[in-house]
């Protein structure tokens, strides 16, 4: 049976995928700051929605400086990430941008060794070799 997480990185990952090919279509004719700005809008409207019917009542006050504070950081890490994302699928392919975007998982993995204690596996090593390894591909052209 196949772990609850896993199945969410799926979907995840589907829902990322779909969602650059998607945001390139809507950013025909305005900018991607623009385009950010909206979507932005909307991701925050059904984030609150779906926050309102999944999250217990008790849990928003177990809500502390210390969650408060990383959650912050990360989301202006997030919000730098999706700038320069829809920089550059409004001016280059969708296809080459996910790619390089994806090298992300080198940085994830590199800073959960470092700052979490994460182990880094021999399969996590091969697997991220091989990412990289077409990361380099695509990105020369």
């Amino acid at each position: 049976m196949v772990k609850t997480w896993i199945f969410y990185a799926f979907l995840s990952m589907v829902f990322a995928g779909v969602t650059s090919v998607i945001a390139k279509l809507g950013l025909s004719g305005i900018s991607g700051d623009m385009g950010l700005a909206v979507r932005t809008i909307f991701v925050f409207a059904f984030t609150l929605a779906f926050a309102a019917f999944v999250v217990p009542r008790g849990e928003w006050g177990a809500l502390n400086a210390h969650n408060v504070f990383w959650l912050a950081i990360s989301a202006v890490t997030t919000t730098l990430s999706w700038i320069f994302y829809y920089r550059a699928i409004k001016e280059g392919e969708v296809s080459t941008v996910a790619i390089i975007d994806k090298g992300s998982m080198l940085v994830a993995v590199v800073l959960a060794f470092i700052i979490l204690k994460e182990q880094i596996t021999w399969r996590t090593a091969v697997g991220a070799a091989f990412m990289i390894t077409g990361l380099l591909v695509i990105a020369k052209k």
